[in-house]
């Protein structure tokens, strides 16, 4: 990046108002300690001793918490939690962050809020380690009153916002906030405004969404385009121009330690190497930490090439951070660039 580029882009983050609509969840961290050994009398089964709890906005949470880091000037999460114990702690949490607005953000009698339930065994001298995940979910369709509030919500801000992200967490379809009648609404929205900045992440996959910026892994990629994965860098820069070309709006593969790469629809392709690694790593929240940085750049009007470097650089902070679903700040990003 040249010299001058990396503060002229991220001295406008404090102006930018970003507009985050997909599945929020609860991050709840039970850390265990080790060296507290009991046996259930009655079960006969070890007992693991939690000493501590901490939560944290997860899911498209994970997003936001990187656009705070970041310093957006104004973040509006569009979603719903359940009217339940763990809905209270996300808002509580998403309350306490700087610049977020959550008068688009509904808790709702008929949802229960996704939680992901995270033991963690703390062991001194040892990184710590996730065992395995107690998830609270929903099972059955969004309800349309709700389906209803989300698209409003979308309309309105499409008018006031810079930019919005689309992060879809779920695996069963229309269980979630970006059910078929929202991605219609974002259609709509898109269809109207070309040059509206919109980016979309999927873990079902974004066969259904609008034509907006795509950003995935290989596999998805692969999904996308019904065939095998790319096995090679080549091979990927070519599936993802195509797709850019077609859709006529920019692709992002992220390539884990290759890095990643962006394709533009005027057949601009340009790859990023990934950071070295510099000690335990930890890959939770890297691809969300991309999703932020990629729309806080080209919202300040970053380069492609350059939207990748400081999502790659924000990538290799996070995996750094063992133990947690982990953010990086504007001074990390500096550090890591500017050595």
């Amino acid at each position: 990046m040249q010299p001058g580029r990396l503060p002229s882009i991220t001295g406008q983050y404090s102006s930018l108002r970003i507009a985050l609509a997909g599945d929020f969840c609860l991050d709840r961290y039970f850390e265990i300690d080790a060296t507290r050994k009991e046996i259930s009398l009655e079960t006969g089964l070890p007992v693991h001793n939690v000493n501590h709890i901490r939560s944290q906005p997860g899911g498209a949470g994970t997003i936001l918490n990187n656009l705070c880091a970041l310093g957006i000037g104004t973040i509006y999460p569009v979603g719903f939690c359940g009217e339940d114990g763990e809905g209270f702690e996300l808002q509580r949490a998403l309350g306490e962050l700087p610049g977020v607005r959550s008068e688009f953000f509904f808790p709702s009698p008929h949802r229960r809020t996704f939680t992901y339930g995270k033991p963690l065994w703390i062991e001194e001298g040892q990184p710590p380690r996730e065992l395995n995940r107690l998830d609270i979910k929903n099972w059955d369709p969004t309800p349309a009153s709700l389906q209803g509030q989300i698209c409003g919500a979308l309309r309105i801000l499409a008018e006031k916002v810079d930019a919005l992200i689309l992060l879809e967490q779920v695996e069963l379809a229309e269980t979630g906030v970006l059910n078929r009648k929202v991605l219609q609404t974002v259609h709509e929205i898109v269809s109207t405004r070309p040059s509206f900045l919109c980016l979309a992440d999927s873990r079902r996959g974004l066969q259904e969404f609008p034509k907006v910026v795509f950003k995935m892994n290989t596999r998805e990629l692969g999904r996308l385009m019904n065939q095998a994965p790319p096995g090679t860098l080549e091979e990927a820069g070519t599936i993802a121009t195509h797709l850019a070309r077609r859709n006529g709006k920019t692709v992002v593969v992220t390539l884990a330690e290759q890095g990643m790469l962006g394709a533009a629809p005027d057949g601009t392709l340009e790859h990023v190497p990934a950071f070295p690694i510099r000690g335990p790593i930890d890959i939770v929240g890297a691809g969300d930490s991309v999703t932020a940085n990629l729309t806080a750049a080209l919202s300040a009007g970053a380069r492609l090439r350059e939207a990748l470097e400081l999502a790659s650089a924000a990538a290799s902070v996070v995996i750094h951070q063992v133990g947690t679903t982990g953010t990086a700040t504007v001074q990390d990003l500096m550090n890591l660039l500017q050595k």
